[in-house]
């Protein structure tokens, strides 16, 4: 059991990562997913833990729905063009190319999950984050990783069923001020079409 925060004790480690390529998890699930090239190498280390920036500033549909999306072109356009400085960066000279040439940039996911299944960002965001109050890496970690110290995503956490379960099956205290605990929901039709 490990201290998180000045008033959680919880029994997951946000940041850890699932193991080498091929490999798997103590718990027997698939460790890290492939390394997927995206159109442009997104640098998620400067944005989230060197401009300290939230991860909803971006990923803004993860506290009100299912997925959490990706940000429109226009508002990665709106804080570049107000850093003249990095404009000549090759990264960012590709991102003014999507937008001059009016192209949306293709990219790739990385945390895809069989159509059979619904996974909701909403509720566990609206749970851990606006409700316990928990950092926002912290909660976003659990199934993404360490992702702000990472340049491209990558799947480093099982995200199968099993593990899923093994989350839901955890102690989760209910908020900083009350120690009781609960645990996720089991029923199948929760997670599955």
């Amino acid at each position: 059991m490990a201290l998180v925060g000045a008033s959680y004790s919880i029994n997951a480690e946000p940041f850890k990562a699932g193991g080498a390529p091929g490999t798997q998890t103590i718990d027997g699930y698939n460790a890290l997913g492939p390394q997927v090239e995206q159109p442009i190498e997104f640098p998620h280390y400067t944005h989230a833990n060197v401009m300290k920036i939230n991860c909803m500033y971006c990923h803004t549909y993860a506290r009100r729905s299912a997925v959490s999306g990706i940000p429109r072109l226009d508002k990665c356009i709106g804080c570049h063009k107000m850093i003249p400085e990095v404009r000549d960066r090759p990264r960012i000279k590709k991102l003014f190319w999507y937008w001059d040439n009016h192209k949306s940039i293709p990219w790739k996911k990385v945390h895809d999950l069989p159509d059979f299944v619904r996974f909701n960002h909403e509720r566990h965001i609206q749970r851990f984050y606006f409700q316990d109050k928990r950092p926002v890496r912290e909660v976003c970690g659990y199934c993404h990783g360490d992702v702000a110290n990472m340049t491209t995503a990558r799947r480093v956490k099982a995200i199968s069923m099993g593990w899923c379960i093994d989350c839901h099956k955890k102690d989760h205290q209910i908020s900083a001020v009350n120690l009781k605990t609960t645990n996720g929901p089991n029923d199948c039709w929760m997670c599955h079409k």
